[in-house]
């Protein structure tokens, strides 16, 4: 057994999502900063359609979304060091719907707090939804809804996996360019409460302390090694005994004895991340 075993979950995997069907689209928005409760209500004007609704909010208000978001996150530290009560979601990958269902079950901001794990964009079909209802409730309730970086807001990635060819599809590269301007100023690390440690892919051989992490200098796109590569891209593997490389051919997999062996060191009773699919929906 692990003994304090580490934690992974993801948000619903729903498969062979329906061509869009309907769009519901807004006039453009006036001003220098969107309106987040405009924005937000154009959002959920999805919520009990079918899947695959689509929401167009114009390319101006999105921009603005953006620049709200970023000045948020830029005021926030990489290492976000929160308080329960606090729901914790895993990868949305722009399957908004389940976004809207996983809000139905567990309350809308911001009657519930909540931390998502990342990986927001790509391999979906409705990235644009997903992102801009998220960033939305970012922007209008900083201080209870926290988004993590997932290994998928980056730009090398969501130029190949989805994100980048929806934005040019439906608006233009200039505003994937901006996304990813914003992705680039995001947390990589939450800790709950000084007990639950949360990121979106794995521990580091790197960390030593969480002060590394307080350090980090952002905006920063995500390297290829070290510290926040393996932050965002780490797996645990309950069946190898220390650090071996991954066979995603970025960052390691870890054993169960770096895991106890953090946790003991911090003072720590859990890992809590994200990236992979388990057959439950979460799985310790």
């Amino acid at each position: 057994t692990w003994g304090l075993k580490p934690f992974w979950l993801r948000g619903s995997y729903s498969r062979n999502l329906p061509p869009f069907s309907e769009v519901c689209v807004f006039p453009a928005m006036q001003g220098d900063e969107c309106d987040l409760d405009r924005i937000i209500d154009q959002c959920l004007e999805a919520r009990g359609a079918k899947a695959g609704r689509m929401v167009q909010v114009p390319e101006d208000a999105l921009k603005r979304l953006c620049t709200q978001a970023r000045e948020v996150f830029k005021g926030q530290c990489a290492l976000l060091e929160l308080e329960a009560p606090l729901k914790i979601c895993g990868d949305i990958h722009g399957q908004y719907h389940d976004l809207l269902r996983l809000f139905e079950y567990g309350n809308f901001p911001p009657e519930s707090n909540y931390l998502f794990l990342g990986d927001y964009v790509d391999r979906g079909k409705q990235s644009l939804e997903t992102v801009t209802l998220l960033f939305a409730y970012k922007a209008k309730f900083p201080e209870n809804f926290f988004l993590l970086r997932g290994n998928h807001e980056c730009a090398s990635i969501t130029r190949i996996y989805g994100f980048y060819d929806e934005c040019k599809r439906r608006h233009s590269i200039k505003l994937w360019k901006t996304f990813c301007d914003v992705f680039n100023w995001m947390s990589v690390c939450a800790v709950i409460d000084d007990k639950i440690m949360c990121m979106h892919g794995g521990l580091s051989p790197e960390i030593k302390n969480f002060d590394q992490i307080r350090r980090l200098t952002r905006p920063t796109d995500v390297p290829d090694t070290g510290l926040i590569c393996d932050l965002l891209w780490a797996d645990p593997d309950k069946d190898i005994v220390g650090w071996m490389e991954s066979d995603r051919g970025v960052s390691f997999i870890f054993g169960p004895d770096v895991v106890q062996a953090f946790l003991k060191k911090q003072d720590m009773d859990l890992i809590c991340r994200a990236h992979q699919v388990v057959e439950d929906g979460y799985e310790f």
